[in-house]
């Protein structure tokens, strides 16, 4: 719309303004004064009938064209880098083998200890010699290098005596001073001497241990 139609549509505006105030001025004196009715009436109908009528505005002008723009190719797209990621490692399974239970020795009960064995009967009867122990030796038993040597002396000995009577074994307990005395003196106890064996409380032959007398080896003449 122009400067020149929005003046004349401005001014069409006062004017009607100006009428409508001397109308209400003139209808305001006509009741003060008693005029009547029909003017009041007549005027009330012109100012309903009397309407402004405003112009149309004019068409708005269509907007001039768009300049022309140079067609300019949209910017290259990069596609982003790849980034390669690695792939974690599985994880390693790791398999707890549970605890063998502990092995528990079995309980073995040791039987009780055996009762200790009587004591072996007391013997009531010592062994005694068949025969007298120095008729065994003779002259001819004297051992030649102790005859050699002159030795001569007097052993004693410890007899062992086992429960059929026999010799088990002879210990010197008294030496001649001559080794080949003290051999003879035993070896012919063990071949010749023959004992009675010893008793116990029961009355059973058992072993026993006895002193022979003085055996004296001396050279004659």
């Amino acid at each position: 719309m122009s400067y020149a139609q929005r003046k004349e549509i401005s001014g069409n505006r006062t004017l009607a303004i100006i009428l409508v105030l001397v109308l209400q001025g003139a209808l305001g004196y006509a009741i003060v004064t008693g005029l009547a009715y029909n003017v009041v009436k007549q005027a009330v109908e012109d100012l309903k009938t009397f309407d402004v009528e405003e112009e149309p505005p004019p068409p708005e002008e269509p907007p001039p064209p768009p300049e022309d723009m140079p067609d300019v190719p949209p910017p290259p797209v990069t596609p982003p880098p790849l980034v390669r990621m690695q792939a974690p490692e599985p994880p390693i399974a790791v398999v707890e083998t549970p605890a063998p239970p502990p092995v528990i020795p079995p309980v073995v009960q040791r039987p009780p200890p055996p009762p200790p064995p009587p004591p072996p009967p007391r013997k009531v009867e010592s062994a005694r010699s068949r025969g007298s122990l120095v008729g065994l030796f003779s002259a001819d038993d004297y051992p030649s290098s102790a005859a050699s040597a002159g030795a001569e002396g007097t052993v004693r000995a410890s007899i062992s005596v086992g429960p059929d009577g026999r010799v088990t074994g002879c210990n010197v307990t008294q030496s001649s001073g001559n080794s080949a005395l003290d051999a003879a003196t035993c070896n012919i106890i063990r071949r010749r001497a023959k004992f009675t064996p010893a008793r116990d409380s029961n009355g059973q032959p058992t072993s026993d241990t006895v002193t022979s007398p003085p055996i004296t080896w001396r050279l004659e003449g």
